[in-house]
């Protein structure tokens, strides 16, 4: 049993947190913050807990987050840079389901993201927390930089092709939609209700942050620079990821066989059969990856379907996955929910 820590629980990703390590047999909450909504029940905030939850939010400067064996941080960008080294001080492990520690390149990371990164010297030792990746290394972590939501899609997606060492990485394309969660528990314009319904949007076409997170993913894999066009899109649904993804193929292989293949010890990343098409709903609530291949025409393009929760594989659902790995679990555990249907 370990003592865990949340900083920042009352967005969505905090609450989906909460709901899964709730649920956890070898987890104890010992500690949830906000600065916002200190001495406030969790369960009045979030009704769907009651029964699980009886802390109250308190303020991270006396939650003795010290004392946890891990502390999560499901804050805004820019706030476990600021925490992180003085926990990892006290023996204490982190991770960070924002972006602090996922971008290698420290200038890199302070143009996208717009300010003077507060810990450059953890960065080296952040591990990325995609586990069909960095497994071994997110095992031995005292820092996990947990990724992002369209580059955990993404990078899923285009791994086998790229590892196999047969399409064009320097025009790779990501076609990927979003569900309105994934612009947090905030009240901005273009995702209240009568915006976002009924709607459908491309935006940060000339660059989203996530941009540099995946192109350093898929170069890391390739072993060299790789060239890649990523729009994101807004759908009016709450949850969910949908990647269609594009590349030239430069030899020809069975490409289901060769995902089969990648994939057949992965405990969440499911293979659809030859022909199939994934749906986000198949996904919702699970952190799951559903992925199908296809070769149109037969021609030399391949294009890949990679559909995942955002709120779960693509964040809460997969750092608890880290931490089971961080701690010897067993790497499925508390985290095999059945998707939600309809």
């Amino acid at each position: 049993m370990i003592n865990v820590g949340i900083v920042g629980g009352t967005g969505y990703t905090g609450v989906e947190l909460l709901r899964i390590l709730s649920q956890h047999p070898e987890v104890n909450i010992q500690a949830i913050t906000s600065r916002n909504e200190v001495g406030t029940k969790v369960t009045e905030l979030f009704t769907s807990l009651r029964g699980q939850i009886n802390l109250k939010f308190c303020d991270p400067t006396e939650a003795n987050l010290d004392q946890c064996d891990l502390v999560f941080f499901a804050t805004p960008n820019g706030i476990a840079m600021q925490q992180a080294k003085a926990l990892l001080n006290a023996g204490t492990r982190v991770i960070d389901l924002a972006a602090d520690f996922r971008i290698k390149d420290v200038s890199e990371w302070e143009k996208w993201y717009g300010m003077s990164h507060a810990s450059p010297e953890l960065i080296a030792e952040a591990v990325y927390g995609l586990p069909e990746i960095n497994r071994d290394k997110v095992i031995n972590a005292r820092l996990v930089a947990n990724p992002g939501c369209y580059p955990t899609a993404v990078q899923l997606g285009f791994l086998p092709l790229i590892e196999a060492g047969i399409v064009d990485e320097n025009h790779l394309i990501a076609d990927v939609k979003s569900g309105v969660s994934g612009a947090g528990r905030k009240a901005d314009v273009h995702i209240l209700h009568a915006e976002a319904s009924d709607n459908f949007k491309a935006y940060g076409v000339p660059g989203h942050r996530h941009l540099p997170e995946i192109k350093q993913g898929l170069a890391n894999i390739a072993g060299k620079s790789i060239g890649l066009t990523f729009v994101p899109h807004l759908t009016p649904m709450i949850r969910g990821i949908h990647a269609t993804l594009y590349a030239r193929l430069s030899a020809n292989t069975d490409l289901q066989t060769l995902y089969e293949q990648r994939y057949i010890n992965e405990p969440f990343v499911d293979i659809l059969p030859a022909g199939k098409h994934p749906e986000t709903r198949s996904v919702r609530g699970s952190n799951i990856c559903r992925i199908a291949v296809h070769r149109p025409q037969n021609s030399d393009t391949v294009v890949v379907l990679s559909v995942t929760d955002n709120l779960v594989k693509g964040a809460a659902g997969q750092a608890v996955q880290n931490m089971n790995l961080m701690f010897g679990f067993q790497e499925t555990l508390g985290i095999q929910h059945i998707p939600l249907l309809p």
